[in-house]
């Protein structure tokens, strides 16, 4: 698999880190209400909500590159 170089790279690795970060985020907030931890259900909330605000920005960023 060739090595990927330049803006594209760094706009997959973005696109990951945000698929990434919402569903991290996710878990953390599902666990936390399966254990009535409300600290580690808000913790998932925020990096869930930060996840999507990544995506919607890489999303934009698509939309003005085509």
């Amino acid at each position: 698999m060739a090595a990927k170089h330049g803006k594209h790279a760094h706009h997959t690795d973005q696109k990951s880190t945000a698929r990434a970060e919402r569903v991290k985020g996710a878990a953390k907030e599902t666990a936390g209400k399966l254990v009535g931890n409300e600290r580690l259900q808000a913790e998932g909330g925020v990096e869930r909500s930060r996840g999507d605000m990544r995506q919607a920005k890489e999303k934009t960023k698509d939309a003005f590159r085509h």
